[in-house]
């Protein structure tokens, strides 16, 4: 079971230590033929349009859109939540994404880098408690569609209520970074997800 991380910008390493602790093999993907080779796929935490334009460039773009469609397990943190939506919110006129996910997701929700901030968040299907989440730059869920299953939404704060995690088939998805915590249960449970859609080949 090998899972690429999107390796044109952001949270590269932190994802692929990450998943290597959780019993993964992890590699980061570049370029298409590289693509080709995992059974799963994690866009990391970075800036979405930066991102959006360098998938474009390394012709990455329509391939992962097609492996989606197909069932690929995908996982998005942060700019990877933005680059998993339909719709995104406050973005630039052409940035594009791998519109996976069902859902409007207005970019830098949260606010600016100086208005990062860490907070206790639930996520349904993700035993031990609640998780430190920390969120930068971050994005939150402004709506979604009937088959999209939100998993958590901040607790307290002027944001109480916002969603910040979300599943929709194979498709995951959080608002906040796990990669940069030490926590590894989001990570568990996305090889989990992987698991289930590789056996059920």
């Amino acid at each position: 079971m090998n899972i690429g991380v999107l390796a044109l910008q952001g949270d590269v390493r932190e994802h692929l230590s990450a998943l290597a602790e959780s019993d993964a093999l992890a590699r980061p993907v570049r370029r298409p033929e590289e693509l080709d080779d995992v059974d799963a796929l994690v866009i990391p935490g970075g800036e979405s349009t930066t991102m959006s334009k360098l998938a474009v460039t390394f012709g990455l773009l329509d391939p992962i859109r097609k492996r989606i469609a197909d069932g690929m397990p995908v996982y998005g943190s942060c700019a990877g939540m933005i680059m998993l939506a339909t719709t995104v919110l406050d973005g630039r006129p052409d940035q594009e994404s791998f519109a996976g996910i069902d859902m409007t997701v207005r970019r830098n929700a949260f606010g600016r880098q100086v208005d990062s901030f860490e907070a206790a968040v639930r996520i349904d299907e993700v035993e031990g408690g609640d998780f430190h989440a920390v969120f930068i730059r971050a994005p939150w869920v402004e709506e979604v569609g009937a088959d999209v299953r939100v998993l958590g939404r901040v607790e307290d704060g002027p944001a109480a209520g916002r969603i910040v995690a979300v599943r929709q088939g194979n498709l995951l998805a959080t608002a906040f970074h796990p990669e940069l915590t030490g926590d590894l249960r989001v990570h568990r449970y996305f090889v989990e997800m992987v698991r289930h859609a590789v056996d059920a080949r």
